[in-house]
């Protein structure tokens, strides 16, 4: 009998490259890769569809679908990590001096408010500045992928007109999350790379974005499936980080750049597991509470396939 076809997405990076040039391989199952640009768009299908036996998908994203009863589980594989100091920006024409001056305002929010990057960006808001979620009227430019989620009060559709760019250049919405500075905007943390890179040193916030989901049902009929899939993946990973250390990638790309920073302060930039990740999965499921994300924290073995909980990459 042949090896089973594992219908994937995963955006093409440094850590799954060995896994999606077929380098690295299965002893019971094979990838069979779809390309979908923008990513999200795959996010979306498998929440809603279950389009795919394996998906990339934003950590956010995930935890609410199962909240919602998505039938879906996540494997402690973190594809994407980064630092969202400077995902937090003002208008050039608006009275925003710093961080505390979003108390009381209206603030944009690209795309969904469940949007990770977003969920990040709020947490450095609490966190370093001592703004929490009901203190500022966050106004979305989307919808969010999970359907039927319940908007909290503080949250309201960005509605007015023009795109939230387009809002933001005049002034109307004086400042977002989940966009980077251009020609209208700025960053409102100053030297945000190394804000990101600080925060790491002093307080451990590393923040993951994207982890890799298993359809229920393909779990059920293979059980094995996940712990596969996880040695796939942690075996690119390490060959990735290898190289990183090695100084062998050249030009470097913006996740690249993240992971050499982080190699400062640990030995894996892309730590898998759970236990690795616990201190950070729980700070981000803390967030997503107090942002009324969610209505209740999750365990993490609610979260993670059973066979996949002790493993380490």
């Amino acid at each position: 009998m042949g090896k089973r076809i594992l219908s994937a997405v995963s955006r093409l990076q440094g850590n799954n490259r060995a896994v999606k040039e077929g380098r690295i391989g299965m002893a019971d199952f094979e990838f069979a890769f779809e390309e979908v640009n923008p990513l999200p768009r795959a996010f979306r299908r498998m929440v809603r569809e279950g389009a795919y036996d394996v998906s990339e998908m934003a950590l956010t994203t995930y935890i609410t679908a199962k909240a919602y009863g998505a039938k879906i589980t996540a494997i402690p594989v973190f594809l994407v990590r980064g630092f969202h100091h400077g995902a937090i920006v003002a208008s050039r024409a608006a009275d925003i001096a710093g961080a505390g001056d979003l108390k009381g305002r209206r603030v944009g929010v690209k795309r969904g408010f469940t949007v990770t990057t977003g969920v990040w960006a709020r947490a450095i808001l609490t966190e370093e500045y001592g703004i929490a979620p009901g203190d500022v009227r966050w106004a979305r430019s989307d919808d969010e992928h999970v359907e039927g989620w319940r908007l909290p009060p503080h949250v309201e559709e960005l509605a007015g007109e023009g795109t939230l760019e387009e809002q933001l250049a005049s002034g109307v919405v004086p400042a977002a999350v989940g966009l980077t500075e251009d020609d209208t905007t700025r960053a409102l943390i100053e030297n945000p790379f190394a804000a990101g890179v600080a925060a790491l040193k002093a307080s451990g916030l590393y923040p993951i974005n994207h982890l890799v989901v298993i359809r229920d049902d393909v779990l059920a009929e293979a059980p094995e499936v996940a712990e596969q899939v996880f040695g796939a993946f942690a075996a690119s990973k390490r060959a990735y980080v290898d190289e990183l250390k090695a100084g062998r990638v050249g030009e470097p790309t913006a996740a690249d750049k993240v992971h050499l920073a982080a190699l400062e302060v640990m030995d894996d930039p892309l730590p898998y597991g759970v236990e690795a990740n616990r201190a950070t999965l729980e700070r981000l499921m803390g967030h997503a509470l107090a942002q009324g994300i969610i209505d209740r924290p999750m365990a993490l073995e609610e979260l993670f396939a059973a066979g996949t909980l002790d493993l380490a990459g």
